[in-house]
């Protein structure tokens, strides 16, 4: 897999929230959503274009932590790290659903 780095700000197509990316802006950062337009990270090569659903937070404190997502046209899935930029509110809700 390779990554290329894209700076890009967005309207968060769930929430409506405007999004200034940094390069490795990868989902939004108040709702935890994205779009699927990667085949590897960056690359803009997908056609899906749905949104990818948070559906649950991965990892440990040793590791740190993801965010896995799933397509909501597709199905398909894709594991996001958790940025120190992501509201905190918002990843304890996802981890809070898991219970």
């Amino acid at each position: 897999m390779s990554f290329k780095k894209v700076i890009e700000n967005f309207v968060c197509e769930h929430c409506g929230v405007s999004v200034i990316g940094n390069g490795y802006t990868n989902h939004c950062p108040k709702c935890l959503y994205s779009k699927h337009v990667d085949v590897n990270p960056g690359d803009r090569a997908a056609t899906c274009g749905g949104m990818m659903k948070p559906i649950a937070i991965e990892g440990s404190t040793g590791a740190g932590y993801s965010i896995r997502q799933k397509c909501e046209k597709c199905g398909f899935t894709r594991r996001n790290g958790v940025s120190p930029d992501d509201d905190p509110d918002a990843v304890v809700a996802l981890a809070a659903l898991q219970k």
